[in-house]
């Protein structure tokens, strides 16, 4: 897949109608498109993730959430988003349109596909429009829901690029090194989220789980009426706990909203306040507002780890009971490890004995019977002791209670190893951390108070009220949104249980029932999907970390720092975790890496992902080299940016994210480059030009600055 052209209209500095074309020609597959901060190179990145995604935008990357929160919501940032001349002038609409070329769409032959989203100040009115070959297209009619006009944002998201794996497409260079570092539980669970949807596994998984359902349609029909309405109350459990989830995200989400709203009047009062009061500047008034938002995104985080730590107590209180479930585990593991290999002894011996029953028969005469059980005795005793003296005896009255796979043996040990070795330390680290950024919040908060207006006057009270009334509610909904997570995670536990419950009772179900043979046929391809999953994720897993070390060997130029990369998947598939480790074997603190080694690292990350993805997307990369030295910014421009996609759209600052020299290393590979001219306050545009003249022509338009 690639992208022909994009045309913004009246898109905030876009004045007007501004198209660039961007198809590669050839192997030079990098588009150069810089400009001088603030002429809209970040705008222009926006405006193609707004295209694609409109309101949920903000779920692509940290940067466009913020943006967001910070013009006090998406309502507010699209109403601010129609350029001001235009909007002096009396227009009311502006749009972002993408050309696509090479779509993979099953059964439909097309050359082109046009993704169009309007919005309209006037009307409010959001409007996506998809065009396959220049006409709407009978499939999209088909994905609309009924009642909704969502057929073109399922096209998007099925046929183009699901938004979760949307930022390992569109990434700021310099920030990408939060992806790597994503270690809270629910940032782990974002992230493996977004590595099944690009590595192609959630497809099998959905397949499976519509097997499954058909499996228990089957099971249903042989099942007693007792059995019907247990499998059938667990499904409804189950469905009703996953709405009731949807319910509470929502209401997060609204929750979200109101804050980023009543967040934005709030400091619009505060800075009349000040004003009024003319205690500090505007410029001094914002450091501390930057210096809030920086202990609230702290505070945040250490929540986040508190959470997890949180979750761990109730194992820690309960430790001589965990360590006794622990031992009972392993010996159960022990034991049925034994056991096949007791059999074996049993089997083999059987064996033997058997032969020699039949020798017997070609002899004449009675062996005395007291004669034949000492023998069989003494051979099962010389068998065991000659042959298999390392398999144990084991008891006959044993009992397995628990039943752990080497998975959850594996997890609960690590568990454990934690409780008893770093969980303390961090836990004291935390909060401690957690104290002080709360200690330097309400310092910053006291230190803005005393900017504002000490004056009595009704008009100055009555804002005070407001900005009070304001920051309860903040407050409450803190508080809500933190219930409703604590919320979600305890119906996510009894979702875990439920499924559970219904897998112990389609087992019940799948031995004592009779199987048609469609029913058969459904079982073994679910018995295949299954095995067939674990051995792709597995191999997932193997081929993702070799090509993660391949990537750094090639991009760092510190060679073997990092000896072998462990990507670490749970079996559920829902939890991802990459450990680095060094020729000792020993794992590498991720922030202990420089900030150019860390975003070499995520680099590699994001490459060896979209190599091991079925996901044909251009790649478009913002402030590519700034934490880079020179020796790591040569390997990123021959190694990286050429190889990580068909299509490299790259924005750099010349000179300061791309020197002369280092274009120079790149232009073999470029095809086409764009220098965004600000004609004016209101307006800036696209100028090409000839790849060999970039840097000249650059200098020409800013050699007064």
């Amino acid at each position: 897949m690639l992208i022909k052209e994009i045309t913004l209209n009246d898109f905030r500095l876009y004045k007007g109608v501004n198209t660039i074309n961007l198809l590669p020609n050839g192997d030079k597959n990098v588009i150069i498109i810089s400009g001088k901060n603030g002429f809209g190179k970040t705008t222009f990145l926006m405006s193609l993730v707004w295209c694609l995604y409109g309101r949920q935008m903000e779920n692509v990357d940290e940067m466009y959430k913020k943006v967001i929160d910070e013009s006090g919501g998406y309502t507010k940032y699209i109403t601010k988003t129609l350029n001001n001349q235009a909007r002096i002038e009396g227009h009311s609409k502006f749009s972002v349109s993408i050309v696509f070329q090479d779509v993979k769409i099953p059964e439909i032959t097309c050359s082109e596909v046009r993704i169009t989203r309007t919005y309209d100040d006037f009307t409010s009115n959001d409007k996506v429009e998809v065009l396959i070959d220049g006409y709407p297209n009978e499939l999209i009619r088909e994905l609309t829901t009924e009642g909704k006009q969502d057929g073109e944002e399922i096209f998007i998201r099925d046929f183009i690029l699901p938004i979760e794996v949307a930022k390992f497409f569109f990434f700021d260079a310099e920030k990408i090194v939060s992806i790597a570092e994503n270690n809270s539980p629910e940032q782990r669970k974002l992230l493996s989220k977004a590595y099944t949807e690009v590595l192609g596994i959630k497809k099998y998984e959905d397949l499976k789980e519509q097997l499954e359902i058909l499996q228990d349609d089957y099971r249903k029909k042989s099942a007693t009426k007792e059995e019907q309405k247990e499998f059938n109350q667990i499904e409804t459990d189950i469905k009703n706990k996953q709405i009731e989830i949807e319910n509470k995200t929502s209401t997060i989400s609204r929750l979200h909203d109101e804050k980023v709203e009543k967040k934005s009047q709030s400091n619009e009062i505060q800075i009349r306040l000040i004003q009024d009061g003319s205690v500090i500047t505007p410029e001094q008034l914002a450091k501390l507002k930057n210096d809030e938002q920086e202990q609230e995104n702290e505070i945040s985080a250490l929540q986040s780890k508190l959470k997890e730590l949180f979750d761990l107590i109730p194992f820690g209180l309960s430790g001589e009971i965990l360590n006794e479930v622990y031992n009972q585990v392993r010996i159960e593991k022990t034991y049925i490890d034994n056991k096949f290999r007791q059999d074996d002894v049993e089997e083999k011996t059987n064996s033997i004995l058997d032969e020699i029953e039949l020798e017997k028969k070609k002899i004449d005469g009675v062996i005395p019977a007291q004669a034949r059980e000492f023998y069989e005795q003494q051979i099962r005793k010389l068998v065991k002791k000659y042959f298999y003296s390392e398999v144990p005896d084991l008891p006959s009255d044993f009992q397995t209670l628990h039943e752990f796979t080497d998975t959850q043996i594996n997890e609960t040990g690590t568990l454990i190893n934690n409780l008893k070795g770093s969980f303390s330390n961090d836990f004291n680290k935390i909060t401690e951390a957690y104290q002080r950024a709360r200690t330097e919040i309400d310092k910053i908060r006291r230190n803005i108070k005393k900017a504002e207006k000490d004056a009595d006057d009704e008009y100055t009270a009555d804002l005070r009220r407001k900005k009070f009334d304001l920051d309860e509610r903040i407050t409450s909904i803190d508080k809500e949104i933190g219930r409703l997570e604590s919320e979600i995670r305890h119906v996510n536990e009894e979702i875990t249980a439920a499924k559970k419950k219904q897998e112990n009772l389609r087992k019940k179900l799948d031995d004592t029932r009779s199987y048609t043979a469609k029913d058969k046929k459904t079982a073994e391809i679910v018995a295949v999907l299954k095995d067939f999953i674990n051995k792709y994720r597995n191999e997932t897993k193997e081929k993702l970390s070799e090509n993660i070390l391949n990537e750094l060997n090639a991009l760092m130029h510190k060679k073997g720092f990092i000896k072998k990369v462990v990507v670490d998947i749970n079996q559920e598939g829902n939890d991802v975790d990459i450990n680095l480790l060094d020729g000792n074997g020993h794992k590498i603190d991720k922030s202990s890496l420089s900030k150019g080694e860390s975003q070499m690292y995520a680099s590699a990350l994001l490459k060896s992902l979209v190599d091991e993805s079925d996901i044909e997307f251009p790649v478009f990369i913002d402030s590519p080299m700034q934490k880079f030295d020179k020796e790591h910014a040569e390997n990123v421009i021959k190694e990286y940016y050429p190889n990580v996609s068909k299509q490299v759209v790259v924005f750099p600052l010349i000179h300061k994210e791309l020197t002369e020299l280092e274009y120079g290393l790149l232009k073999p590979n470029v095809c086409k480059t764009y220098i965004i001219h600000n004609v004016n306050n209101y307006q800036s545009q696209f100028i090409e030009i000839e790849p060999s003249d970039l840097i000249q022509e650059y200098n020409k338009l800013y050699a007064a600055n």
